[in-house]
């Protein structure tokens, strides 16, 4: 636990292009304290926690969390959450946190495939396959995919798209954060 939340509140930090002196003094602590704590040494209190959230103005949640995994698949079958109402049933494929734009493509996916360069830091990808099979993701960690899997990853890296089947769609969600300061 208490290297989650050195590393949360590290990374939360940078984010925010908040030195540790200044988190520090907002957070009523001292910089070795925060040292400490970013270094996953320190055991901070409930109170402590809050007033480093507050100052970085996240929730506490952000803090005490692990982190989501870089890669994320979910495949057709799995047991997922799911919920039906009279004519609508949905099942939650991924949860994902964002300020900013998300842009939604329909894709389809050739089998002479294609590598993309990577995208700006915290850009997310998340594809929902509706059709044919494609391998996808991180150039070094591709996931094979088949109709009805989803797979969410971090595109700040080089990433591949390689199609197998004669049509291969899917939905591609384009997660992009907005500009720190925005």
């Amino acid at each position: 636990m208490a290297q989650v939340v050195g590393d949360n509140v590290h990374r939360l930090r940078n984010a925010a292009g908040i030195s540790l002196a200044d988190l520090a003094a907002a957070g009523g602590i001292s910089k070795t304290t925060l040292h400490g704590i970013e270094q996953g040494a320190g055991n901070p209190t409930l109170g402590t926690l809050w007033a480093l959230a507050t100052a970085l103005k996240v929730s506490l949640g952000e803090l005490i969390e692990p982190p989501a995994p870089v890669v994320e698949v979910v495949r057709a079958d799995d047991e997922r959450p799911a919920v039906t109402g009279d004519a609508v049933g949905a099942r939650l494929l991924h949860r994902i946190r964002l300020r900013g734009t998300v842009e939604v493509y329909a894709i389809e996916v050739a089998a002479n495939g294609q590598e993309s360069q990577p995208h700006l830091p915290g850009v997310e990808e998340c594809l929902v396959l509706t059709g044919g099979r494609i391998t996808a993701g991180p150039a070094d960690a591709p996931v094979d995919l088949s109709e009805g899997d989803s797979l969410r990853f971090e595109a700040s890296r080089p990433h591949v798209y390689r199609g197998h089947d004669e049509r291969n769609r899917a939905v591609l969600l384009m997660l992009h954060p907005d500009p720190p300061g925005a």
